[in-house]
């Protein structure tokens, strides 16, 4: 009987980390199919499994967390004061608009530009295939940020900009960065280095909300 009960418990743990599984699997695909990357096909489905591995790789964390993680970002209107920047991106970018709400709100003047073809933009501006996400933002001074990157990490960037860099990239895009907030969950991701010689490192690790503010 004892064997039987120990059976019964193992199978509906497994059960419910499936479940758990499959769900954080959909939340991600939910959020990054309701931003409407505006890539090619192809690229997007790349994407879209790298977010998806990613998530996988995370369901124990997101499992096993007790508290609720608030993703609202907090306002710093001089964190990013005189700094300029124009932000190109898809007409029906949802994600794009709400990363330029928080960049703007950190004190960042965008001008956001609509275009057909944002690839066109990341290929001018040297931004690798495997570093992209769905809008790119170049500062009056030339420098690159790819993607959901925090303001707090634009600021620290520009602040002493590395010899060798052209600026930071978010590849993908990670649930609960900014301007991807979705029911205050979060993923961890990194911040990329992205080099004058098309290399890249990681800037930084971010595991936890409290990390972007």
């Amino acid at each position: 009987m004892t064997v039987l009960i120990k059976k019964s418990n193992l199978h509906h743990k497994r059960q419910s980390y499936k479940l758990v599984h499959s769900a954080l699997i959909l939340l991600g695909a939910s959020a990054l199919f309701a931003c409407s990357q505006p890539e090619s096909s192809a690229s997007t489905a790349s994407t879209v499994k790298a977010e998806h591995q990613a998530v996988t790789t995370n369901v124990a964390e997101t499992h096993n967390a007790s508290t609720s993680v608030l993703s609202t970002p907090v306002s710093n209107p001089d964190l990013l004061k005189n700094i300029s920047a124009t932000v190109y991106k898809d007409a029906n970018c949802g994600c794009c608009k709400d990363w330029i709400s928080h960049a703007e709100d950190n004190g960042l003047g965008a001008t956001a530009q609509d275009v057909a073809d944002v690839g066109l933009f990341k290929d001018r501006y040297g931004v690798p295939t495997e570093m992209r996400s769905c809008h790119t933002a170049i500062t009056t001074d030339g420098y690159v940020f790819e993607g959901h990157v925090p303001a707090k990490y634009m600021a620290e960037f520009l602040e002493n900009p590395p010899a060798q860099a052209i600026g930071l990239a978010v590849p993908g895009m990670p649930v609960g960065s900014p301007g991807m907030e979705y029911q205050n969950k979060f993923m961890p991701y990194q911040i990329m280095q992205l080099n004058k010689d098309g290399t890249t490192q990681v800037y930084a690790d971010i595991k936890s909300t409290t990390q972007q503010l």
